[in-house]
């Protein structure tokens, strides 16, 4: 699965995500602390940390299933941020916590450059099957 083709005019490419490293069991991904992902009060929107968590445990989804048949899409994501960033760069690493024939689910830790904890989140992904005409993944 070539994830770098599929960021292409999403909100990865937006906000800057990219996925450096995926297998079944961790997903890890990077993305810069700056101006698009700013709240106005130039820290980290807590929006963008979702994003990256939600994108990290859809992307592991993804390398599970079969794209030609079936698609991950978010069903249900909580977050809690414990610290506050004002710039650099956040690392989201994701690993399964259940790994079903319908759902995923996923425990994601974004933390910065010195490894202190930003954000935790826990993501459900439902698997569906594909729909005509939708987006080729694979």
């Amino acid at each position: 699965m070539a994830l770098d083709e599929t960021a292409v005019s999403t909100l990865m490419e937006a906000l800057g995500i990219e996925i450096t490293a995926i297998t079944p069991d961790e997903v890890v991904a990077t993305m810069p602390v700056h101006g698009p992902t700013h709240q106005p009060f130039s820290i980290l929107h807590g929006g963008a940390s979702v994003a990256l968590a939600e994108t990290v445990a859809s992307a592991g989804t993804a390398h599970l299933l079969d794209l030609s048949r079936q698609i991950p899409v978010g069903l249900e994501i909580n977050a809690n941020h414990v610290r506050s960033k004002r710039d650099g760069v956040v690392t989201a690493r994701a690993v399964p916590l259940h790994k079903g024939r319908s759902t995923m689910v996923w425990d994601i830790r974004i933390t910065d450059e010195e490894g202190r904890l930003i954000s935790v989140s826990r993501c459900t992904v439902a698997i569906i099957d594909r729909q005509p005409g939708s987006r080729n993944l694979s």
